[in-house]
């Protein structure tokens, strides 16, 4: 299971935020953003934890949501899988029908 982790301090290391997950089953990655494809290299404040099983994953959402590690309030939820594309297909189907709906009005 994946797991957002939004709110990090920006002296939060992977280490100290794997040990957090660590006491709710085993963490098999724990990547913290940063900006290297922008050029600043800076830390973005949040990261995903990858859980083992789906089990330990909610329980480390439910125990950890709303905790404070170095002086912030974590914001802890189930990560949402990427598209293929990079963009939703229902967003993308609205956009096209909403102009679709506009050039109809205009005609009229």
């Amino acid at each position: 299971m994946n797991i957002y982790v939004g709110n990090l301090a920006l002296g939060m290391t992977e280490d100290e935020l794997r040990h957090e997950f660590m006491a709710f089953g085993q963490v098999i990655s724990v990547s913290i953003m940063d900006d290297k494809y922008i050029g600043s290299g800076q830390p973005r404040r949040y990261a995903f934890v990858e859980m083992a099983s789906k089990s330990e994953g909610e329980a480390a959402i439910t125990s950890l949501k709303g905790k404070i590690l170095m002086g912030r309030l974590i914001d802890v939820i189930e990560a949402l899988p990427l598209s293929d594309s990079g963009v939703t297909g229902s967003l993308h189907s609205r956009r096209g029908s909403r102009l679709t709906a506009k050039s109809r009005q205009r005609r009229h």
